[in-house]
């Protein structure tokens, strides 16, 4: 897959992915929407090690800097 994502973008996702962590493992979030938004933090978590969000491909929208997408071609 096309990578689409900046390193900005990645450190958002994890940031995110590891307060939705604390939160659950803290007992603070609970419940289906403890389970919902852990799946969501697992989600954050893989886009931001792969590189590329899925949903970003049909709008053709990208967070990468023009210099990294010519590095990338």
């Amino acid at each position: 897959m096309k990578k689409n994502m900046g390193s900005a973008d990645k450190a958002i996702r994890i940031v995110i992915a590891a307060g939705i962590f604390v939160l659950y493992f803290t007992g603070i979030i609970s419940g289906v929407v403890g389970i919902l938004l852990m799946v969501f933090a697992v989600i954050f978590v893989l886009t931001s090690l792969v590189g590329t969000c899925p949903l970003y491909l049909p709008f053709g929208l990208s967070t990468l800097r023009k210099s990294a997408k010519v590095q990338q071609k």
